[in-house]
């Protein structure tokens, strides 16, 4: 089986690699995004392997369908960017990694906490220079503070055991409960009551028709003096121009980012020799309290192994004809 793999990084050549050596397909790389004008390329592959920001539209994957591609998988748990209605209409079976690692993502959220928090990123570059005042360096104690999360599904459960051993009391909304979450001692509200308590808020939640500009302008207008926002799910869940007003007004105290709703043009390239034309980003960098990261959260060895792994093996059972419990167009009425 010939595999067009988009978006492809070297370290997606590295682990796929390490992993085809079980499997024997023909890998092709193409580090471009997936998009309507270069769907062509897809050309004699039977499959095509993509990533959180390429195009899965109705137009693309019409042309894809033309060209003989025959499967879809994405090495990654997102779909918001895949047209799953045609891909069923088409007879095009989307599969994806509905888990991997989520413990590398909840490491990395609680990487933007501690950060923001005790602003040791500040702090380096102050003795570096050998500067060692401790002036605007202030932070607070996490023990005793309200941690709410938006989503407790794998990533936001795995957050949440983390942050129970900081002392936090932790609240949650999520429209289908985890009782694991329960055992930890969490406790279950309705999202202004999430906003209205809540000292720090994460966001673990898929990107839908609903959850889109979760947090608005009316959504912050409820939340603490101070609050600190943390989302490494899906950018399109914030309101960006929402955020820089929470940030002017001083309602947000810091803003840790490792997604960006705009981010398909910026993440995961080099655009250092470049002038970003993006005005909003360029708001938010300008910020003391605002970190943002380039949609790494996912980034270890072990959840790359598994992305790996699951992608081929998810392709294994479509070559096959089996069932496959991570295929998403196959329960599309």
């Amino acid at each position: 089986m010939r595999i067009a793999v988009f978006s492809a990084q070297p370290y997606d050549k590295q682990f796929l690699e390490q992993e085809n050596g079980r499997h024997g397909y023909e890998l092709n790389y193409f580090d471009q995004l997936l998009n309507e004008t270069n769907a062509e390329l897809c050309k004699g592959f039977d499959a095509v392997c993509a990533f959180v920001n390429d195009d899965l539209s109705a137009p693309v994957l019409e042309k894809l369908k033309a060209v003989g591609v025959r499967f879809i998988a994405l090495r990654c748990a997102g779909f918001n960017n895949v047209d799953l209605l045609a891909a069923k209409a088409l007879g095009l079976p989307v599969v994806r990694v509905p888990a991997y690692s989520p413990e590398a993502v909840a490491e990395h959220t609680l990487a933007l906490i501690l950060t923001l928090n005790r602003k040791t990123h500040r702090a380096y570059n102050r003795v570096r220079e050998s500067n060692f005042t401790l002036n605007g360096l202030l932070g607070f104690n996490l023990h005793g503070k309200t941690f709410g999360l938006i989503g407790t599904g794998q990533i936001g459960l795995a957050t949440a055991k983390i942050i129970k051993g900081f002392g936090c009391n932790l609240i949650a909304h999520d429209p289908y409960p985890n009782p694991d979450f329960l055992a930890l001692g969490g406790r279950y509200v309705e999202l202004d009551e999430l906003y209205q308590q809540s000292d720090i808020i994460s966001l673990h939640c898929p990107l839908s028709e609903e959850s889109h500009h979760l947090i608005d302008e009316q959504a912050i207008s409820l939340m603490k003096d101070g609050v600190m926002l943390i989302n490494t799910s899906r950018g399109g869940l914030v309101d960006t121009r929402a955020l820089i007003a929470g940030l002017k007004s001083r309602k947000v105290r810091a803003l840790g980012l490792d997604v960006y709703e705009q981010e398909s043009q910026l993440f995961f390239h080099d655009h250092s020799g470049e002038i970003i034309d993006d005005e909003l980003f360029e708001r938010l960098q300008s910020f003391p309290n605002v970190l943002i990261t380039g949609h790494q959260g996912f980034f270890t060895e072990e959840a790359l192994t598994q992305i790996a792994a699951v992608t081929l093996g998810n392709l294994d059972c479509l070559k096959s004809g089996q069932p496959c419990d991570n295929e998403l167009t196959h329960s599309i009425s």
